[in-house]
């Protein structure tokens, strides 16, 4: 019964969070993200060598360009990759059947994305959540991932890196 009424919960704010993004302004969600927060069921997902420390996303159209960068071999390195929207409003689809999906956000401070990729046969699933900031981690905003993520597993707070330091000094 507990099961239950747990999944009924959850369902109902996933489904809060749907209608949110229904009215998605999609130019506002463009510019500068940090990497604060990752949680996933799979730790497969939380362990992979490239995670990023920031993106840029810019928006033509109907196409989202998500500029990564990463810390990788010691030095920072970036990554672009061109997605297309689909059907639901703020959900994306990209090469190597990833999709990005903006869950909840202000615009402003915070931004909670669901990332999927489809690989070897399994579907693994990352809440993550993102500042315009260098410094803080938007106290509202991360609350708000707290309470999405609440059944999840494994969580992880993501580090400063000089890598977002150089993407926001790159693009501005």
């Amino acid at each position: 019964m507990g099961a239950r009424l747990l999944g009924a919960v959850l369902g109902l704010v996933l489904v809060q969070v749907q209608v949110a993004v229904q009215d998605l302004d999609l130019q506002k969600i463009s510019g500068f993200w940090r990497e604060v927060g990752v949680a996933s069921h799979q730790n497969l997902a939380l362990k992979t060598p490239k995670r990023p420390e920031a993106l840029f996303l810019t928006l033509s159209g109907a196409e989202l360009t998500v500029k990564a960068a990463y810390n990788g071999s010691g030095g920072c390195e970036t990554e672009n990759i061109v997605g297309a929207e689909v059907d639901v409003s703020g959900r994306f689809v990209f090469p190597g059947r990833r999709e990005i999906q903006v869950m909840d956000t202000d615009y402003e401070h915070y931004a909670i994305l669901r990332l999927s990729l489809h690989w070897q046969g399994r579907a693994f699933h990352v809440l993550k959540y993102f500042t315009r900031s260098l410094e803080d981690q938007d106290e509202p905003g991360f609350w708000r991932f707290r309470e999405l993520t609440a059944d999840t597993g494994l969580y992880l707070v993501a580090r400063h890196g000089r890598c977002a330091e150089l993407l926001k000094e790159e693009l501005i």
